[in-house]
């Protein structure tokens, strides 16, 4: 036995932030991260479509030998993380939403801004969980559509970047927020610039944290320390290794690559040099 491998996924790069507090917490940790390149931003997409791929990549990522599953993507823990547990009744499983509305409610002082995707805002998950943690709370969610692009490019400062920010943080401080949950993985990344713009005394919540010692706990003594932590992308990227390294804090090693079939699941590993470049391996 080599103990329990934590399957960790995102659309894209942000999922990173999270697999960063889980390697902080237990630097030998054993992941098999699953980057669906193929079709980010997850954002603008049907709630249904987003859990169909998030259902089929806790499939994959079982598959490839995962024992416990963290969804590092707000709007996937928010539609399909109950199905998954459903499906998987005996797999640890843990989401950032859960993570975020409980980081919020211990912290905040106040009103909540949630700054997310168009798709978690529509599902309206977060106040969901926040009340039901703190009835009465208020909530201010706000949808940021140009932030995973930014990221997504390696653009974190700049013109665009200080203009995203201000649109984004309106809302929140228009209510009298001062706690601000970073509701999609992706955020982390642009919190300087949030920061900087913030009033002093802003709090901003970051569930990779708490989310990370979740499931960190659900596998206990279990957690395989010894075999290599793997990257997967479902289409090829041009930019993920270098981006990734640069939020990683160290070199990723050999990236993989999957494919989305016309099933609408994902299957066979490529050769890692392909998932550098090339076209996009998924059936649109």
């Amino acid at each position: 036995m080599t103990g329990v491998r934590i399957g960790v996924f995102d659309s894209g790069l942000g999922g990173l932030s999270v697999v960063r507090a889980l390697l902080e917490r237990a630097p030998d940790a054993s992941v098999i991260y699953l980057a669906d390149i193929a079709h980010v931003p997850y954002g603008d997409r049907p709630l249904d479509q987003v859990r169909g791929f998030a259902l089929s990549i806790v499939d994959f990522l079982l598959r490839e030998g995962a024992g416990a599953i963290l969804m590092a993507c707000n709007m996937s823990s928010a539609v399909a993380l109950d199905a998954a547990r459903e499906r998987w009744p005996d797999v640890p499983m843990a989401g950032v939403l859960e993570a975020g509305a409980r980081a919020a409610v211990r912290q905040a002082r106040g009103p909540v801004a949630v700054l997310a995707t168009a798709g978690t805002v529509a599902s309206g998950k977060y106040p969901e969980a926040i009340t039901r943690l703190a009835p009465g709370a208020g909530v201010v969610q706000t949808a940021c559509p140009a932030f995973v692009p930014l990221v997504e490019a390696g653009e974190l400062s700049g013109p665009d970047v200080e203009t995203a920010v201000r649109e984004a943080l309106a809302p929140g401080l228009e209510r009298g927020a001062k706690t601000f949950v970073l509701g999609c993985t992706h955020y982390p990344f642009l919190l300087p610039e949030l920061a900087r713009q913030a009033p002093a005394g802003s709090v901003f919540i970051d569930p990779a944290g708490e989310a990370a010692a979740e499931i960190l706990d659900a596998v206990g003594g279990a957690l395989d320390t010894r075999t290599p932590s793997r990257y997967v992308l479902s289409a090829p990227s041009d930019t993920f290794r270098a981006l990734g390294s640069r939020f990683l804090g160290f070199g990723l090693p050999e990236i993989a690559l999957a494919r989305w079939d016309e099933d609408g699941a994902l299957r066979e590993l490529r050769p890692a040099v392909e998932a550098l470049s090339g076209e996009a391996l998924c059936p649109e």
